[in-house]
């Protein structure tokens, strides 16, 4: 059963356990947040991330956790894992993209696991990956953190990418790719890439350099032309990586990342954080400011 856990406000908003690479839906007035899970010990410099976990919240303050929803392994096709992943929601079909490690082609893959419910339980929804090395990367690139964007118009992209970042149409099943893969140029891409749009803008946030503040573009087309707006987030504290999530929810805007805030915490110890976002006139975002305290709790 799923049990609940009130905290005091404040970043880190999940405080018993490490939480990193944040996804988030919104459904039926409930925010729902999919993060993945360092396991690695103090002491340790390296990733160990074996499955992803849910979180759910009405007032962005008291927040459900959720039975273990998905396993790297949970792909059997898949090596292990972890990491940044997406969640989204077309029809009464939940799909749950995830970066893995494949266990008999070199590289980093995507699958795609679906649910009825928010909440799982979730299952591999074709047997093999949708996406690996094989499928038309260039040399030094990897299939990291997917994210994808369903447009008004009900054509569903994917973007994902390390080092260099890719994006194709997805067929209306959500399960198979459409169209030739195709690259966007974008300064210092490393990875975590989110893709989002509001009142006819699309936005393409990364991580930005290396250690990763995160940057963003924005254009009137998903093809493009995208202009480069600069650092969105700003380095995050004693952690490396950063991977944003962004959405709109009781009429204010919302910024989710990471950082090493937990005790003990670091680059492979990670803790999901949440401040406001704002939108100047023109359409641009302002520079998002991390605090301690968080966002209030909604009536």
């Amino acid at each position: 059963m799923p049990t609940t856990e009130t905290l005091s406000a404040g970043n880190p908003i999940i405080r018993h356990t490490y939480t990193a690479d944040p996804t988030v839906l919104v459904y039926n007035d409930t925010v729902y947040l999919y993060t993945g899970h360092d396991e690695a010990p103090p002491g340790t410099h390296a990733y160990s991330m074996n499955k992803w976990l849910c979180f759910s919240s009405r007032n962005l303050r008291d927040w459900t956790e959720h039975p273990v929803n998905l396993k790297a392994t949970d792909f059997k096709w898949a090596k292990g894992d972890a990491y940044a992943s997406k969640v989204i929601q077309r029809g009464n079909k939940f799909y749950w993209y995830a970066a893995v490690t494949h266990a008999t082609i070199e590289g980093k893959a995507i699958g795609i696991a679906v649910a009825d419910s928010p909440v799982g339980p979730f299952r591999d929804a074709i047997g093999a990956a949708l996406i690996t090395t094989k499928t038309g990367i260039l040399p030094g690139t990897d299939n990291f953190d997917p994210t994808v964007l369903l447009d008004d118009n009900g054509q569903a992209y994917i973007f994902w990418g390390k080092n260099k970042c890719y994006y194709t149409k997805l067929r209306e099943n959500m399960i198979e790719l459409d169209g030739a893969i195709k690259t966007i140029k974008l300064p210092d891409f490393m990875e975590g890439a989110h893709v989002h749009k509001r009142d006819g803008w699309y936005y393409l946030s990364y991580g930005y350099q290396s250690p990763e503040k995160v940057a963003y573009a924005m254009s009137r087309s998903i093809d493009g032309p995208w202009q480069f707006k600069g650092i969105l987030n700003e380095l995050a504290g004693n952690c490396e990586t950063n991977r944003p999530a962004i959405i709109d929810f009781n009429g204010k805007s919302y910024f989710f990342y990471h950082n090493g805030g937990l005790k003990d915490g670091s680059s492979h110890r990670r803790s999901v954080c949440l401040d406001y976002l704002y939108y100047n006139a023109d359409g641009s975002m302002k520079r998002v400011v991390m605090t301690s305290e968080g966002v209030e709790a909604l009536d």
